[in-house]
């Protein structure tokens, strides 16, 4: 027995309702490629894998993970912290290719302990892929010698996962995706089959439910960025402790939890919309700048990132521009000296940022704060 779907409400149906008109607008403004969408969604990857390794203790910034998204060194990341947010960028752009994996898709243990091993191959003496051979404790985030929550024991997990995989397959198919989804993640983070990794696993499985339903990709349906922010992250744990128990025990309410996953996407909904919204008119403000300036549009790969307030690599606008590194070069050393650009650091960890000759038009209003709107009132 799994921990079960709970009968749903008018107000969530509401919160449902807004959610899939969000995302129907979303998929309506990519219908046609954009320019700019590839760092969109990057950028959207690279937030995702930072906020669930930030829950886990890992912490690197958004630019860090881009840089290893590229395959570049990072700046700041320690090398423990980059092999973990290496492996999850793995299993995630495994995810991300899996939701065009086509109609004979299936979910499976060996998948399953596939994206285990991707996410925590650095770390072969923990058993990556591999069912755990004994007890796991949820520790308590105050006390590290209190157990905020026992998994079951380990004989019981191939059962469960059979269990679980046998549902994700055939059970409760007209259940709404983001309810299948936030029930699939709570199902596998409370059986917690793997000595290590099960919550970035099963934010993981999350994202993948919602990846092979297919309405956007899942860069823009994840919430694994929301998840990592402080307060959300404290009160994340405070949902799995009411609704999983002290042990196993599926026959609990899990409404609360469908209810905290429907707002979190609500919000990221929101955060997404902005932020597209934001980056269209940027861009057009930048087409419109530099055309007035002379210069190559492709100056627009370099220039995107740093109006939105992020560093740029000569490495980075290299591939994203399709250029040779001497073209590169130039182009960067061009506005450099045009004031556009602002160098920092030296050698491999040189970077860039928006300098003083960039017309504050075009950055005004861009980073301003804005409230998120609350679903559940």
């Amino acid at each position: 027995m799994l921990y079960g779907v709970p009968e749903l409400d008018d107000d969530d149906a509401r919160v449902l309702d807004e959610i899939d008109a969000m995302r129907e607008r979303l998929r309506l403004r990519l219908r046609a490629p954009r320019r700019w969408e590839g760092q969109l969604r990057r950028n959207l990857t690279a937030r995702a894998i930072a906020g669930s390794n930030t829950i886990e203790g890992y912490a690197a910034s958004v630019a860090d993970v881009e840089d290893i998204i590229l395959g570049e060194a990072p700046i700041e990341a320690s090398g423990a912290v980059a092999a973990e947010i290496d492996g999850y960028r793995q299993a995630m752009t495994y995810i991300q290719r899996l939701a065009d994996a086509g109609p004979d898709f299936t979910y499976g243990k060996g998948l399953l302990n596939s994206l285990h091993f991707m996410m925590q191959g650095h770390h072969l003496l923990k058993r990556p892929g591999w069912w755990r051979s004994g007890p796991v404790y949820v520790t308590s985030p105050e006390d590290p010698t209190i157990a905020a929550y026992t998994a079951p024991d380990a004989e019981t997990v191939p059962g469960l996962a059979d269990e679980l995989v046998a549902w994700l397959n055939e059970g409760d198919l007209q259940t709404p995706a983001l309810v299948r989804a936030a029930m699939a993640h709570l199902n596998l983070v409370a059986i917690h089959p793997w000595p290590d990794g099960n919550g970035r696993m099963s934010r993981a499985l999350q994202t993948l439910v919602l990846a092979r339903e297919g309405l956007v990709a899942p860069e823009f349906s994840s919430i694994e960025e929301w998840l990592g922010r402080a307060r959300n992250t404290y009160r994340y744990y405070d949902v799995l402790a009411e609704v999983g128990g002290p042990v196993w025990t599926p026959d609990r309410d899990t409404r609360p939890w469908v209810r905290f996953c429907l707002r979190a996407h609500h919000q990221q909904a929101q955060t997404v919309e902005r932020q597209v919204d934001t980056t269209r008119t940027l861009w057009a403000a930048l087409e419109e700048a530099i055309e007035k300036q002379g210069w190559a549009e492709r100056l627009l790969y370099a220039l995107y990132p740093a109006a939105m307030g992020n560093r740029v690599r000569r490495a980075t606008y290299q591939v994203d521009a399709e250029l040779s590194e001497q073209q590169a070069q130039r182009d960067i050393r061009e506005l450099v000296r045009a004031r556009w650009l602002v160098p920092h650091g030296e050698a491999q960890g040189r970077y860039y940022t928006a300098g003083e000759g960039m017309p504050e038009s075009i950055t005004r209003g861009v980073l301003r704060p804005r409230p998120l709107r609350e679903p559940y009132v």
